[in-house]
């Protein structure tokens, strides 16, 4: 019986130097910088070409399809086994304690935007295929590592693979956690409304909090003119006291610039940040401010403030196999060029649409002559736990970890798994570990990702040799 975590282990030097490689490219989505040769910006381009070119090195067939999505393939079989990744990260943010994007190894973690979310670990499940490509493993199927450049938008890149290649009989995406993510729920966004209006004491210049809808905002930052400016900052440093935040009061030309500081965290799973847009807005919400100001203020600080469930509007719900509904203020943003522009990002399972979301929220915003407009939706995604393909990852997942326990899982996340249908997320993050997915010092334990690594060993082997 192959040992595979030895083999994972051998690869370590290896895998380490190409990870890091492709971890100090900044591939973020970038459509300012987009020309008609990379539609999504010259970086997550920049990446895929790296990719590409070691993948050919390697020995594997490769094809890049339009500079958005790409794929190394080997083996030959009536079956597609696909294993899909993603190459583009999140912007960096504040708040790192090293560079992003010069990854570095402390404590055996290693840092760097990325290592989590997606490069460790799709790095991890392609030095598990190219170590069996090199053993002369007698694959029975066709097997593709297809990899996107903007999963952290809009798909762009994997919805044009999909458009022009054949759909993959079975897959998973290591873009998620141990052990298996046989579920995903759905998401929609809502975009809220309105045009720039304000009263005549109380003036709320800019406000501008967040980076990506599916991002809890680590920062917000306002500029506000109010009469008395010392019992504003006085008050506001009470609020910051009282409050797991911290922040600034300056007085500029413009006005009393205010800065919060929460805590980022991937959208899914809200309750784990602190989201310094709603703290920011709660403190404002005590002033008169006025018109669609006062509409902007008063629907973060009393309707999103500490809400991710809905329950401030009537909506919370729950699906007993999918879990709960959960409800992200990702972009929080008000000034006189663009009025009002909040994003609120859903993660809905089976039970409930997007449409009945859209209408709790305007009951809401129709009070406060707000506008809502849905925004594109995904519905969830659930693959039967006795799926050979869910069976065969768990099998492997309990053979290199011993955990006996583990059960297939449900998750607000979306990946890439969710484009087949017989598709699954499988790793890397191990349940022991800190999820810091979208976060500033994100991070993976070395030893995680080669365990993982050998995961991916058994689970590819098997599922090609069956």
């Amino acid at each position: 019986m192959t040992d595979w975590l030895k083999a994972a282990q051998s690869q370590e030097k290896d895998y380490l130097n190409d990870l890091t490689a492709l971890m100090k490219i900044p591939s973020v989505r970038d459509d300012s910088a987009a020309t008609d040769e990379y539609p999504l910006g010259p970086r997550p381009a920049q990446a895929l070409a790296a990719f590409l070119e070691m993948a050919e090195q390697d020995g594997f067939r490769t094809k890049n399809i339009d500079n958005v999505v790409g794929y190394a393939e080997w083996g030959e079989g009536d079956e597609t086994l696909a294993i899909l990744a993603h190459l583009d990260v999140m912007p960096a943010g504040k708040g790192w304690d090293t560079d992003p994007f010069d990854p570095v190894i402390k404590d055996g973690n290693l840092y760097g935007r990325g290592a989590s979310d997606d490069k460790g670990p799709g790095m991890a499940a392609y030095y598990a295929l190219k170590y069996l490509k090199d053993q002369g493993v007698a694959f029975n199927k066709r097997v593709r590592f297809i990899v996107g450049t903007d999963e952290e938008s809009n798909w762009t890149g994997m919805h044009r693979y999909f458009e022009v290649e054949p759909a993959p009989t079975m897959g998973f995406s290591p873009d998620a956690e141990f052990p298996v993510i046989n579920g995903e729920k759905g998401q929609v966004s809502l975009k809220i409304g309105a045009t720039a209006t304000n009263g005549d004491q109380y003036v709320l210049k800019s406000f501008h909090s967040g980076l990506r809808f599916n991002m809890v905002p680590r920062e917000a930052v306002a500029v506000v003119t109010v009469p008395d400016r010392q019992a504003v900052t006085t008050a506001f440093a009470q609020f910051v006291d009282d409050n797991p935040i911290s922040g600034t009061a300056e007085e500029t030309e413009a006005g009393l610039k205010l800065t919060v500081i929460g805590k980022a965290a991937h959208g899914m799973e809200p309750e784990q940040g602190i989201n310094a847009g709603t703290y920011l807005a709660k403190f404002l919400d005590q002033y008169e401010f006025a018109a669609s100001a006062k509409s902007f203020i008063h629907f973060l600080g009393k309707y999103l403030h500490l809400d991710t469930r809905m329950d401030g509007f009537d909506g919370a719900f729950t699906d007993p196999v999918m879990g709960e509904l959960t409800m992200n203020a990702g972009i929080l943003n008000f000034d006189q060029e663009n009025g009002a522009d909040i994003d609120m990002n859903f993660r809905f399972p089976k039970g409930i649409t997007p449409d009945e979301l859209e209408a709790n929220v305007k009951q809401v915003t129709d009070q406060l002559g707000m506008t809502v407009a849905q925004g594109a939706s995904q519905k969830p995604h659930y693959v039967d736990p006795e799926d050979p393909i869910v069976k065969t990852l768990m099998q492997a997942y309990i053979d290199q970890t011993g955990d006996t326990e583990a059960k297939p899982e449900v998750v607000g996340g979306g990946t890439y798994g969710r484009l087949m249908e017989r598709g699954v997320a499988f790793g890397a993050l191990m349940p022991q570990t800190p999820n810091t997915m979208h976060q500033a010092n994100e991070y993976q334990p070395v030893a995680d990702l080669i365990k993982s690594m050998a995961i991916y060993m058994e689970a590819i082997n098997n599922l090609v040799t069956d």
